[in-house]
């Protein structure tokens, strides 16, 4: 009985917290994190380090409606989600193309799979501090079989450039499976 009160008091007293000096260590880490960043001797140079801020939830939803429309073989569905142009880059092409066209490639692209499935593993929405350039990244595998019957599968990497809620640029990087 008595290791039982033991047990009781101990989760009480670890579940107990001082919510003020937790909020001055956050600060504390905060503080600390900012002043390390701005001062990091990073071993590469670039015009803009650690110039991104957490983006819009409402880019991830389109980027990831945009993706899931074209799964579905809705590739109309697909198309609202995409500006007039749009800057396409992937392996073996790196074009701006009207919308048409786009929606012509994605439609010759779509009628080769009999099926497609997607399963994501994350996604995250950037926006730069000086709020010009907001990118959504995705990463998942995609599983298919073509209307031959073949089966494969590859993983994915997509960032999507928006503006003014449109996907301007799609840069997608593949990764074979075996």
């Amino acid at each position: 009985m008595k290791r039982l009160i033991l047990f009781f008091l101990t989760g009480i007293a670890f579940s107990c917290n001082d919510q003020g000096s937790a909020s001055k260590d956050a600060k504390k880490d905060s503080t600390s994190t900012t002043t390390t960043a701005a001062t990091m001797n990073y071993p590469y140079k670039i015009d803009h380090p650690d110039n991104w801020d957490i983006g819009s939830t409402a880019n991830s939803m389109i980027a990831l409606n945009a993706v899931k429309a074209f799964q579905d073989g809705n590739v109309e569905g697909s198309m609202k989600y995409f500006g007039d142009s749009v800057h396409m880059q992937f392996d073996g092409l790196d074009k701006k193309m009207s919308n048409d066209s786009l929606k012509a490639m994605f439609t010759t692209l779509r009628k080769d799979y009999k099926n497609l499935d997607i399963k994501m593993y994350d996604w995250e929405s950037v926006i730069s501090k000086d709020k010009k350039d907001e990118w959504v990244t995705i990463w998942y595998k995609e599983k298919w079989e073509d209307m031959k019957g073949i089966k494969d599968s590859s993983e994915y990497i997509n960032d999507f450039q928006l503006k003014d809620g449109k996907i301007v640029s799609l840069d997608e990087y593949t990764r074979k499976l075996h």
